[in-house]
């Protein structure tokens, strides 16, 4: 089966954003050597790991990003199973599509913020989101969906809004109180864990929408807590090894000093028996060349003694702030549940009453144009009996001046005409009362329409303001990322100025 048109070229168009390569590439299969992979970790990582790696055979470039994947990105035990390298090695599509769908999720994962998405296309945009979306949603089956997602395209999910028909009055004047007391719950919760109350801009790139909810930064989080954890580990395997090192040169220390005592034993008995000068003098070199090493040997032991506390402390600082993030972590991600809910909550609460406001509405308009055509429909019938009226009252002054014998006729017409009197007069009260119908049904649309709208913008500044709640959670994460590059730095000036041994 092949691959799925639009996403093979937003892959292609990632990839090409990258700027590792001269030209632009147009069709996947131009992957097949993996050199572009290859650059693309070097860039992520700003390392050259990778550079030695791009004059090897085929097979050990794909060894060394079946390697990477395993590493660093997500699903590592799933890896070898969801990228075969025979399959990169014959250069099937299908597995260079899956390569780039890791590289993108680890990328957006490792450094990417939501405005550095603005140089794609919507359209591209749309396809990046809905992979990021898809790794996020199916992370314990991949092995099993990714190739299906990348040969075809997905199935619309579809939803449907209950809605109340029998209300005499629309819910959503209502409404704006119910959502603004939801609001300061919402802002309660942010505010529980340390965000600032920061407002933010709507999402600007669906890749901006993906990336900004609660599951995209619960993951990032995760990924860095890892990392630290990580660091922290390398640093007491440092710290263990630097240990070892001490207890060695102290043992050599102890060595050297009992000779220094035994040499100075014997010089102490020679010097006794009267030794030949020449002895003397040799036995005087060892003892300054002994003491020269012992020397040496007490000051590294001390360079070490000192780094040791160094690297303990170093120890302590980072399981403190390991400990910290470790909270962080549980109470931002608890948060993040929280507003995510909240939101859903309040999106369900909105397109129910906007559905149901829009059917009342479709209500109003049909009832306000029944009034007007019956409204039409009386005018017409007041013309028509106002019309015989006139031609009966003309009759009834030319029979006035008839014989006695046609009174009973005239007195008939008169009747008559009092009757369509009645009827006229029935018909104005109608239509007057149809008058005040039609009145009332446009000021109720009107009230309705402008309650919507004011709904709606509601609705969209708290859902912005939710937006914003979001991101300012993410201001918590800048102390982590500052601890991880102070502890790298020092971690790079101590291996610099390491005394060798």
């Amino acid at each position: 089966m092949p691959l799925h048109g639009a996403r093979a070229a937003a892959l292609l168009a990632w990839v090409n954003s990258t700027k590792v390569c001269t030209d632009p590439l147009d069709d996947l299969s131009q992957l097949q050597d993996c050199s572009v992979f290859i650059r693309i970790v070097n860039k992520i990582h700003r390392s050259e790991e990778g550079e030695s790696v791009l004059e090897q055979p085929l097979s050990e470039r794909i060894s060394f990003i079946c390697g990477f994947l395993q590493k660093h990105c997500k699903h590592k035990s799933a890896a070898e199973n969801l990228v075969s390298a025979q399959k990169l090695l014959e250069g099937e599509e299908l597995a260079l599509a899956k390569v780039a769908v890791l590289l993108l999720y680890h990328t957006s994962m490792s450094c990417k913020s939501p405005g550095d998405w603005n140089e794609f296309d919507y359209k591209t945009q749309v396809e990046l989101a809905s992979i990021l979306r898809f790794v996020l949603d199916n992370e314990e089956s991949l092995n099993e969906n990714l190739e299906t997602f990348l040969q075809r395209r997905a199935p619309l999910s579809s939803s449907s809004a209950s809605s109340s028909s029998s209300e005499e009055h629309s819910p959503l004047l209502s409404l704006p109180h119910k959502r603004e007391v939801r609001f300061l719950e919402l802002q309660k919760i942010a505010s529980s864990s340390g965000a600032n109350n920061m407002l933010a801009g709507p999402p600007s790139s669906p890749m901006g929408d993906v990336m900004q909810t609660p599951q995209f930064q619960l993951r990032r989080l995760k990924k860095q807590l890892a990392v630290e954890r990580e660091n922290r580990d390398e640093l007491e395997v440092e710290l263990a090894e630097n240990r070892k090192l001490i207890t060695e040169k102290e043992a050599q220390i102890t060595m050297m000093q009992q000779r220094i005592d035994r040499l100075a034993l014997l010089n102490e008995k020679q010097a006794a028996d009267q030794p030949e000068p020449k002895e003397m003098e040799e036995l005087r070199e060892k003892n300054e060349s002994l003491m020269v090493r012992l020397h040496e040997a007490l000051k590294q032991c001390q360079d070490l003694k000192t780094e040791k506390g160094q690297m303990d402390r170093k120890i302590n600082q980072l399981s403190e702030e390991n400990g910290d993030l470790s909270f962080k972590l549980r109470e931002i991600a608890s948060h993040l549940v929280q507003l995510q809910e909240a939101l859903n909550e309040l999106s369900e609460e909105h397109n129910a009453a906007l559905a149901q406001s829009q059917e009342k509405q479709g209500q109003l308009e049909s009832e306000l144009r029944a009034a007007l055509q019956e409204k039409k429909c009386s005018e017409e019938k007041i013309e028509i009996l106002q019309g015989k009226v006139s031609l009966l009252e003309d009759q009834l002054a030319k029979l006035r001046d008839c014989s006695a014998q046609e009174k009973g006729e005239v007195m008939g017409d008169i009747l008559k005409l009092e009757e369509l009197k009645q009827e006229v007069s029935s018909l104005a009260a109608k239509g007057a009362e149809l008058q005040a119908t039609v009145l009332r049904l446009e000021e109720e649309k009107q009230l309705r329409e402008a309650a919507l709208q004011s709904e709606r913008g509601r609705f969209e500044e708290e859902k912005q303001q939710l937006g914003g709640l979001v991101a300012s959670l993410q201001s918590s994460l800048s102390e982590s990322h500052q601890a991880r590059e102070r502890l790298e730095q020092d971690l790079r000036a101590r291996e610099a100025g390491e005394p060798q041994g």
